[in-house]
């Protein structure tokens, strides 16, 4: 299996009620293949709910205690995305996912950028919490920024070579 961000596919899990759907990526979409997921709502976040974002860090830096992460109500919600991050990561294994494409910029699923944690629209190099246990974990990541076409019929095709190995 392929873990997917489920906005990306146009579902409404988004802080904001809304979505990222990506058409391209949607088109692809094969439940057969492809499990889409949100560490914020396996965490049981509502929907919608204030936008968080890692103060003082990533996701690596969460995962490691040195880092939390707040809404923008200054609720620390440093608990629900571990939770969100160890359960994704379970649903990873038991499915034996190969790779995941996880939203950009997301403080759970962004893959090689977040937000600064100032609520100000400011980027920085980082993960969010999920994608770096991901990567702890050594599941390949992509997100809908950095993947391509010819990447992801890549992966499909590997998928059904493991989904159907021939004998």
């Amino acid at each position: 299996m392929i873990i997917i961000s489920a906005c990306l596919l146009g579902r409404n899990v988004k802080y904001s009620g809304g979505n990222n759907l990506t058409p391209w990526l949607a088109a692809y979409y094969d439940p057969a293949l492809f499990l889409p997921l949100c560490p914020e709502c396996i965490a049981r976040l509502p929907i919608p709910r204030p936008p968080v974002e890692i103060r003082n860090g990533t996701g690596t830096n969460v995962l490691a205690g040195s880092a939390r992460v707040y809404n923008k109500d200054q609720e620390d919600v440093t608990r629900h995305f571990l939770y969100g991050a160890a359960t994704t990561l379970h649903l990873a294994r038991n499915h034996q996912v190969s790779a995941a494409i996880l939203k950009e910029g997301s403080p759970s699923c962004g893959v090689t950028r977040i937000y600064d944690g100032t609520f100000s629209g400011r980027r920085i190099p980082g993960q969010g919490v999920t994608a770096a246990l991901f990567q702890q974990y050594g599941i390949p990541l992509y997100s809908e920024q950095t993947l391509t076409k010819s990447i992801l019929r890549e992966l499909i095709r590997r998928e059904k070579e493991l989904q159907n190995p021939k004998i």
